[in-house]
């Protein structure tokens, strides 16, 4: 797939200036946006099997991943 997007002269002149590869930068955010809407699926399916009872916390699953945040 190809896309094409427009710019100004003025945010053109500016990527110019900055010598990194436009179109990998381009493609590197659009997979981290990707994988980002993944997970906020995943959360959301995730929690809703939570709210219907379909899934359940294991016992010490809590405390043990706070403190675990806290160590790091």
């Amino acid at each position: 797939m190809s896309i094409t997007i427009r710019v100004d002269e003025e945010l053109k002149r500016k990527m110019r200036e900055i010598k990194i590869n436009w179109s990998e930068y381009i493609r590197e955010a659009i997979r981290k946006r990707i994988e980002l809407e993944e997970k906020r699926k995943a959360a959301e399916k995730l929690l809703r099997e939570l709210r219907e009872g379909k899934r359940k916390v294991p016992s010490g699953f809590i405390n043990s991943s706070i403190r675990e945040g806290r160590n790091r």
